[in-house]
């Protein structure tokens, strides 16, 4: 297939691109190289692809791009929780009005051949909750009230207590609770919108926390490993923020690519957990790194941000049982390799 990888030189999509490229797929790979991410000339380009630097908010672009393609993995977004809602604007241009302009030049190509979206498990807000006495219940947004004397944990709406999590299945509720979150759920709906409307097939990847290779460092909107490999780079001890037991699945990079490759090969549409199955707290993969560096232990500060959740991590069986997907590189094994793993910027 003719593939057009939009945000073809990021961290998962540069990823994307080497795995398509290594199956025989013929690759179309655009990249507005924005500064956020990319502080210097473009990294890891393959050169078995056609690479454009471009914008996809730019009609003429878009037009320019979806000519000829069989299919279209769309990577470019504006990721990671930013700074405070003063990113809005951007987080809206970047992620949402770009991939609107893309369907609408897909939509004037008369295109109905395959999309898969780069969603967010951030989609879902908090993870899958049960109340000893209620069953399976949905916290609302946790207190600051709360968060301030260092109750981190999410109640019951009933009664008020103590929760179990468990994993959270793609029939889950959505419930965004930061700007990024909402913008990548509109995006489901857009392109989903667009099938309904022109015909194909559609597959949003709901990521999980993606770490490895490539991962941009030093900004305030890099992933959390990154940002706690790059404390370790200094001799710093990465910063915990709450007490450390927020729950998540750490996905490789390479796991990421090769589901993606996957989902454009299959017939099947809808959402799809990207995980590992395997989840960990945040201060289980401070700890992990650190010592794989032989950096400083992590430091739990407390403290916390409003737009986190306390505890999401995924049940991967749908993405297994329809597009054949399990990841293979396990927990100790990535976070050994991700502490010497080159990193962008």
């Amino acid at each position: 297939m003719r593939i057009l990888v939009t945000g073809a030189a990021g961290f998962i999509g540069s990823a994307v691109v080497d795995e398509l490229v290594a199956s025989g797929h013929e690759v179309v790979g655009v990249d507005n190289l924005h500064p956020v991410s990319h502080r210097g000339p473009a990294q890891w380009l393959n050169s078995a692809a056609s690479n454009t630097e471009g914008d996809l908010r730019d009609p003429a672009v878009c037009a320019a791009l979806v000519e000829g393609v069989d299919a279209v993995c769309h990577q470019a977004s504006m990721v990671g929780l930013g700074v405070d809602f003063g990113d809005v604007v951007d987080y809206v241009d970047h992620n949402d009005l770009a991939t609107a302009q893309l369907l609408r030049a897909l939509h004037a190509r008369r295109f109905a051949g395959r999309i898969v979206l780069a969603s967010s498990m951030v989609v879902y807000g908090e993870g899958r909750y049960r109340c000893a006495t209620h069953g399976v219940v949905r916290p609302g947004p946790r207190d600051a009230a709360d968060l301030d004397r260092g109750d981190y944990e999410a109640h019951c709406p009933i009664c008020n207590g103590f929760l179990s999590s468990e994993p959270v299945d793609e029939d889950a509720p959505l419930d965004p609770r930061n700007v990024y979150a909402a913008t990548k759920l509109h995006q489901e709906h857009l392109v989903a919108a667009y099938v309904r409307e022109r015909g194909g097939g559609f597959a949003a990847l709901r990521y999980h926390n993606v770490y490895g290779p490539r991962m941009p460092r030093n900004t305030p909107y890099a992933g959390v490993a990154s940002i706690f490999r790059s404390a370790g780079e200094r001799g710093e001890a990465a910063r915990v923020f709450e007490d450390g037991g927020q729950t998540r699945d750490f996905v490789h990079v390479h796991d990421v690519a090769r589901a993606n490759r996957r989902a454009l090969e299959a017939d099947a549409s809808g959402a799809f957990n990207i995980a590992s199955g395997d989840p960990h707290t945040v201060l289980d993969m401070a700890v992990a790194l650190a010592a794989a560096m032989d950096a400083p232990p992590p430091d739990v500060v407390g403290g916390y941000r409003l737009g986190d959740v306390r505890h999401v991590f995924a049940s991967p069986a749908k993405a297994e049982r329809i597009l054949g997907f399990t990841a293979s590189i396990g927990f100790d094994e990535g976070m050994r390799a991700f502490a010497t793993a080159p990193l962008r910027g």
